[in-house]
């Protein structure tokens, strides 16, 4: 058989080429395993890693690939069958892991698709948080713009200082070309340029505020565009101009305009609106940014409450001065007043001993005048005389009482006293004169009336005396009565008044004395008046009475210092009148120290009540029917 000659002959084994290929072998399989190990070390460090079973197979991939390359080392010379078999082995494995790998990363390449559309949406997601970040650093620097613009404007107080301070800050931060606020007239028909950052237009100049501008302007709350060609914007000529610029407008809430104008702006109603103009530099080509239109909104509201407290400023400032003026003006009065009352008191002590002196001499002179023998027409002269001295005695000592009550001076002299003494002297005193009238009196002491008190024995005694002398004044037949009591405690809440709270206690009880008469009386419609000074009420059957008017006015006062409460009823004129006081006075132990002092409540022809003692119920009557009338000496 003979050879074929298109084989070509083997090639003889060139050991420097095995040696060669041996070598290389080697690293191939050393670097295969290396990359397991470096596989096993990232699993191990990114323990976040979600393919991990991925990570597994690549390792046997290569582990596989390594070992044959390994076992290749064996196959450059002659070897056995047992070699062959282990390479066919780790081939046939390594392929298998290999097709297995692949079809893996058919499913794996989607999921590391939306991971990068994962990175992509994170991405933008970041430009954004940068766009607001930078949104964020704007709002700042406005902030601080804001916060400076605020310091200045706030600086000071006065309102002229306020807006031109304002238009030269925006000037300079916000790079104008110029700045006006336009302010209402004095009419509020239209708008005066008050403030003007270049000046290029004279102050003062004005607008109709019925512009259809000016209305969009006032009518919202925010920064807005108006044209360069608005009256508003006209600050300077339009010559030169190559490119119109940007005008922005906005309304300044005017909360408090008094004496807040243009040549003394008149007051404005809550609802008054300036509005500031600010314009870009025209051959900058600049356009308004919203933070910057914040800006301008923010700073139009700061000046708002800043022009406000300037106002209320002003106005404390207004009241302030006039307070000092009103001060120096009371100062005044009350040096004058003072002076006066330093006048009235010398006068007072001038009349109470060069005049106090002579009518009590009159008073007693007449009184042994009547006691002789006279003619009719002579004792009628003396009673005269009598009676007009014991109305001036009156007068008198009721003005210097008065006068202690109104300064204050006059002080209650608190001490312990026969309680029902002080009513025998005051029928002593009154009886005289009712007797003269052929008036019947009374007097009736409630039983547990206590013997002796503590409290101003004068004023009170001058309380009773006044009451009764006006009952006998103004009583021209009838009777009068005299009632004394003490208020039961469950009784009390019946009496009070706004301006008098009577409370229970020990040390302490209420007394209460009524006084009734037959008299005049008094019309509803005067009983208000009858506590005021010099006030004399007039009645139909009260005229021909003289009398000053004090009386129930220092009553009142006395009743009052003793802490009491005073009133009088009376159904109408002709029907008789009754008064009524309470006053507070304190318990005494020294009733016995009283005791024997008292003489008991009976008038000539009452002999019965004698034994009833000091503390029964007592009803004395004047002038008994057996005893004539006679005139009695004043006391």
């Amino acid at each position: 058989m003979e050879r074929c000659d298109c084989i070509e002959p083997l090639w003889p084994t060139d050991e420097l080429l095995i040696k060669y290929q041996y070598i290389s072998d080697f690293f191939i399989a050393l670097a295969y395993f290396s990359i397991p190990l470096e596989l096993i070390y990232f699993v191990k460090k990114s323990s976040f890693f979600p393919y991990r079973w991925v990570l597994i197979q690549f390792g046997a991939f290569i582990v596989l690939c390594g070992a044959t390359h390994l076992i290749n080392l064996w196959t450059f010379t002659t070897h056995t069958k047992t070699v062959a078999m282990v390479m066919t082995v780790a081939k046939v494995s390594t392929a298998v892991v290999s097709c297995a790998t692949a079809l893996m990363l058919v499913h794996i390449i989607p999921d590391l698709l939306s991971v990068k559309t994962r990175e992509l949406f994170l991405k933008n997601k970041a430009e954004e948080l940068d766009w607001e970040m930078g949104l964020i650093r704007t709002q700042e620097e406005t902030g601080r713009h804001v916060r400076m613009l605020t310091h200045e404007i706030r600086s000071t107080l006065d309102r002229h200082t306020i807006l031109k301070t304002t238009i030269v800050e925006l000037g300079r931060t916000l790079g104008l070309e110029e700045c006006a606020l336009w302010m209402p007239s004095r009419s509020g028909s239209s708008l005066q340029l008050s403030h003007t950052l270049r000046h290029q237009i004279t102050v003062g100049s004005s607008i109709s505020i019925s512009l259809p501008v000016i209305n969009q302007v006032f009518s919202s709350n925010r920064a807005i565009i108006i044209p360069h060609t608005s009256p508003l914007a006209r600050i300077r000529p339009l010559a030169g101009r190559y490119v119109p610029p940007e005008v922005a407008a906005v309304r300044v809430p005017l909360l408090n305009l008094s004496n807040f104008q243009i040549n003394d702006w008149p007051e404005l109603s809550a609802k008054s609106y300036a509005i500031m103009v600010l314009m870009l530099p025209s051959d900058s080509a600049r356009n308004w940014h919203v933070h910057e239109l914040e800006l301008v909104e923010v700073v139009a509201d700061q000046v708002a409450v800043a022009l406000s407290h300037a106002a209320i400023l002003e106005e404390s400032m207004r009241a302030r001065d006039l307070l000092m003026e009103q001060n120096v003006a009371l100062d005044l009065a009350r040096r004058e007043a003072e002076m006066a009352i330093r006048a009235r008191n010398d006068f007072l002590a001038v009349m109470n001993h060069e005049m106090r002196t002579p009518m009590n001499a009159i008073i007693a002179l007449s009184s042994l005048l009547l006691e002789t023998e006279l003619t009719p027409e002579q004792r009628l002269m003396v009673e005269t005389v009598l009676k007009s001295s014991n109305l001036l005695a009156t007068l008198i000592n009721d003005v210097l009482d008065l006068s202690k009550l109104e300064d204050r001076s006059l002080e209650l002299e608190i001490r312990a006293f026969n309680l029902h003494a002080v009513f025998k002297e005051v029928m002593g005193f009154i009886r005289p004169i009712a007797a003269i009238k052929r008036l019947s009196m009374s007097v009736m002491l409630a039983p547990d009336l206590p013997l002796c008190a503590i409290g101003d024995e004068k004023r009170l005694m001058q309380t009773i005396l006044n009451i009764s002398g006006n009952a006998v004044k103004f009583t021209k037949e009838g009777h009068i009565t005299l009632l004394a009591s003490v208020l039961k405690p469950d009784s009390l809440r019946e009496f009070r008044t706004p301006d008098f709270h009577p409370a229970a206690s020990d040390d302490h009880f209420y007394l209460k004395v009524q006084l009734k008469d037959t008299g005049c009386g008094i019309s509803p419609q005067d009983l208000p008046h009858v506590f005021t000074k010099f006030a004399q009420t007039q009645p139909g059957g009260n005229q021909g009475y003289s009398g000053s008017g004090l009386g129930l006015a220092i009553c009142r006062r006395f009743v009052t210092l003793m802490g009491g409460h005073i009133w009088l009823d009376s159904e109408g004129a002709g029907r008789g009148c009754t008064a009524t006081f309470i006053i507070r006075l304190g318990v005494s132990d020294n009733t016995d120290a009283y005791q024997q002092q008292l003489a008991p409540l009976a008038w000539p022809g009452s002999a019965n009540v004698e034994s009833a003692g000091p503390k029964a119920l007592h009803e004395e009557t004047w002038p008994p029917s057996s005893l004539k009338p006679r005139y009695q000496r004043s006391v």
